[in-house]
């Protein structure tokens, strides 16, 4: 028989205080907070930041939690970050908000970076809150894009050359690069969404975003980021953890979890149909009926991978969205 230890409310909350991060935190993060102790040109620095000292403390601990008090604290920690996310969410319409997922090694110099951005640039400006991992790679191409909503085409292609001195994470100057941008093309009129964790804290958080969903329990984390895309999700080239979350995607789209269904824009014919072949796969299991409502789409064409989820925004079923979602995004989904 497993015997559970007993909490003591008064040790709980002396414990609370002496943890390295904000138990109840009043809101979203920010890159200002999470990166608070970052000194630019002194990369060594990174190591100093609040996030980075949550992330040891983390590990430290156990990414499973190794005793009852840091689990507790984590979990209240993860629910006022979420209650705070969906306060954010009341802001829109269901069917505006739309997920990106993609590698996080994806190089800041590949054709896909530019293609998300692209993408992710259109559909702010149409109104759309882009949702994202908030790591490297098609996490970062999607907040950038965010970032870069109203800006000209000499814009767009003076930030990704500047971002091009350092494609990678691995690559020093990396998250210099990132500040240099957003310093140079601040955002106060459009707002993108980011919800990284700790699980995989040694992946830097992305400094575009406006707003941070940072969680520690990953779980939460990748269905949170599914469930919230009403309006779509858009699947770039990445690896296990997008195959992953393509799978849990269609199988909420088939039982209707949320009941609605919506897009599934799958950007990159060969690397899908070919080099991982997921949507190869799902269409057969759609044509077969052993999927059901699935909205798959397969183009390489940043205006045709936009269209269709602008088209699934004006539709019918998308508007019902607002009455069966609109009260309970402000209060978390029941």
């Amino acid at each position: 028989m497993i015997t559970h230890p007993e909490i003591d409310i008064a040790r709980l909350k002396n414990f609370m205080q002496y943890v390295p991060y904000d138990v109840t935190p009043g809101g979203l993060y920010t890159p200002a907070t999470l990166y608070a102790g970052y000194s630019l040109l002194h990369p060594e620095t990174f190591h100093d930041t609040y996030d980075q000292q949550v992330y040891r403390y983390f590990i430290e601990t156990g990414k499973i939690a190794n005793n009852p008090y840091e689990a507790l604290a984590r979990s209240l920690h993860d629910h006022f970050v979420t209650t705070a996310l969906y306060e954010l969410l009341g802001c829109y319409e269901p069917y505006k908000i739309v997920g990106v997922m993609g590698g996080s090694a994806m190089s800041r110099t590949d054709d896909a970076y530019r293609q998300i951005v692209m993408i992710a640039k259109q559909l702010t400006e149409d109104g759309s809150l882009m949702v994202n991992g908030g790591g490297p790679g098609a996490m970062e191409a999607c907040c950038l894009g965010g970032r870069l909503a109203g800006r000209n085409e000499a814009e767009v292609a003076d930030a990704l050359q500047r971002l091009a001195a350092a494609p990678s994470p691995s690559d020093p100057g990396y998250i210099d690069c990132a500040f240099e941008v957003a310093d140079i093309y601040p955002q106060n009129d459009y707002e993108t969404l980011s919800i990284p964790t700790w699980f995989y804290g040694h992946e830097p958080t992305t400094p575009f975003a406006t707003h941070i969903a940072k969680l520690f329990t990953n779980s939460v984390r990748e269905d949170l980021l599914l469930t919230i895309s009403f309006g779509g999700v858009i699947y770039t080239p990445g690896s296990a953890g997008t195959m992953q979350e393509i799978f849990q995607e269609a199988v909420q789209n088939h039982y209707l979890t949320y009941g609605i269904a919506s897009p599934m824009v799958f950007v990159g014919k060969k690397f899908w149909t070919e080099d991982m072949p997921a949507f190869t796969m799902l269409h057969q299991l759609s044509a077969s009926g052993r999927y059901r409502h699935l909205q798959l789409a397969l183009t390489d064409d940043t205006a045709e991978a936009v269209s269709v989820i602008k088209d699934f925004q004006q539709s019918d079923e998308a508007h019902r969205m607002k009455d069966k979602f609109g009260i309970r995004l402000t209060m978390g989904l029941k």
